[in-house]
């Protein structure tokens, strides 16, 4: 497995995994979603625009996951992290987020900020075996047309909708 930074070459097959993962994330918010390439374009257009690194897995010639870090003040976030589903469980997803974390002391930092859906209970149970598990900020917002929302969580004295 070879884990590097993004090139011109590897747009297409990246552009593909960005979609796939936004299917992904649509599913914890109760949406379904179909893959939109133009989109996933769009996505990495951004990515590139703003000169996110971005950090790709390769297994035999194939991409089979990648990791976006988004750098603002020098503050890391791990803006994106997907590995296809037939590849996960190898330590892919864990060699992608070093390449954040050594970022992030490279800038002086001591962590890796992240945004998590709170039903995204993989991603949570990765983090946490990496030692994150402080609790940051909450994210708030209005509910979307459309959106179907079943449950709430208390986070102490406040009770949310998600």
């Amino acid at each position: 497995m070879n884990i590097r930074i993004i090139k011109k070459i590897d747009e297409n097959e990246v552009i593909k995994l960005i979609a796939k993962f936004r299917v992904v994330l649509a599913k914890f918010k109760n949406r379904n979603k179909e893959e939109n390439l133009e989109a996933a374009k769009e996505e990495l257009e951004y990515y590139k625009r703003k000169k996110y690194p971005i950090y790709l897995a390769e297994i035999d010639s194939k991409i089979v996951g990648y990791l976006v870090c988004k750098v603002e003040d020098d503050i890391v976030w791990a803006e994106s992290l997907y590995v296809l589903p037939e590849y996960r469980n190898r330590g892919i997803g864990t060699m992608l987020y070093s390449k954040a974390e050594e970022l992030a002391k490279r800038l002086g930092q001591e962590t890796v900020y992240n945004w998590v859906h709170p039903n995204n209970h993989k991603i949570i149970k990765f983090l946490a075996k990496r030692g994150y598990d402080v609790l940051n900020l909450i994210e708030i917002r209005g509910k979307i047309k459309g959106e179907k929302i079943t449950k709430k969580i208390k986070i102490g004295k406040h009770s949310f909708k998600y």
